[in-house]
């Protein structure tokens, strides 16, 4: 049996609001697996429904660049946060996204590419960057999104400077609708999605691992009822699922008496031409990356040499 610490059993009970005793039990049955924990809540009625979530421990800046109908983002992670507030690691970053929309999504491309005013590529004008300031860094990944006409709307929160923050945020409109209109329904959307974090546009684009996921909560949440009402619940808790994940049936943030779908209609009428949402990228700093806890005062005092070099840190 995999050993479950104290630390497990408050992450656990964070993440869905359950008491302690009843969290341990959720890790004991899973072996203190986290993901198992939070569905095996769910099924025995305890957990509200949860997104899946990861911890977001790497340092660094998300940078967005937008022209018209073309727009990029990418994600450069550095060790602390002081090296993300540093001025030279943010013009790093602006120019590095400024190359991602010509990258089209393409990492190792965009790697490959010539660093402006230097004669290095991105990658290694990066590693030259990790020799002068001291700390490494990396650049991630990238994405892009581009319309042939219409507008790419972008956000980007805990804005550290001028296009990077924490979380950026693209939104594809396809339309030929007034460009003042879409600018500005594009921005609130990519408010939405940074707010409302989606899993996809609409349940058929839902990834079939975690739509199974889903409805085996809810199959073994009502065990034990005939197989048509079964089926029914399934469905009906699909919808809601929907309503909760996907953002075309999202309620809107701006206005949570209306779906996203309905806000479009409403933006298509003040643009003058209807507006097609091809698609959204939201990328949130250190997504999937996790960083090991510790305490940073002994770690320098470690490194420093005033702690005994087996002091546990």
């Amino acid at each position: 049996m995999a050993d479950i610490t104290a630390g497990m059993v408050k992450d656990l009970r964070e993440k869905t609001g359950v008491g302690m005793m009843d969290c341990k039990a959720a890790l004991a049955a899973t072996k203190g697996d986290m993901d198992a924990a939070v569905d095996w809540l769910r099924a025995k009625g305890l957990a509200k429904a949860a997104k899946k979530s990861t911890r977001i421990a790497a340092e660094g800046l998300v940078g967005v660049a937008v022209a018209v109908t073309t727009g990029a983002v990418v994600e450069v992670n550095s060790e602390t946060d002081f090296v993300a507030r540093n001025d030279k690691f943010q013009a790093m970053v602006a120019e590095i996204s400024r190359l991602a929309l010509a990258a089209g999504g393409d990492l190792e491309k965009l790697k490959t590419m010539k660093f402006p005013g230097s004669h290095h590529a991105v990658a290694e004008y990066v590693a030259e960057m990790v020799a002068s300031i001291g700390e490494n860094m990396t650049v991630r990944r990238t994405a892009a999104l581009s319309v042939k006409q219409g507008a790419i709307g972008s956000y980007v929160h805990n804005q550290a400077a001028p296009g990077m923050g924490k979380i950026g945020v693209l939104v594809a409109l396809d339309s030929t609708g007034k460009a003042e209109e879409l600018a500005q329904f594009g921005r609130m959307l990519a408010m939405h999605v940074a707010a409302a974090n989606p899993v996809a546009m609409e349940l058929s684009a839902v990834p079939p691992e975690t739509l199974a996921r889903e409805k085996a909560i809810l199959e073994e949440k009502n065990a034990g009822k005939p197989a048509h009402v079964l089926e029914k619940i399934v469905a009906s808790g699909l919808k809601t699922y929907a309503k909760e994940n996907c953002l075309l049936e999202q309620a809107y943030v701006h206005d949570g008496a209306k779906t996203v779908t309905q806000a479009l209609a409403e933006a298509s009428a003040k643009a003058g031409a209807a507006i097609k949402l091809m698609g959204y990228v939201r990328m949130q700093l250190g997504e999937g990356i996790e960083k090991k806890d510790g305490d940073f005062a002994a770690e320098v005092a470690k490194a420093a040499g005033t702690v005994p070099p087996d002091t546990k840190v």
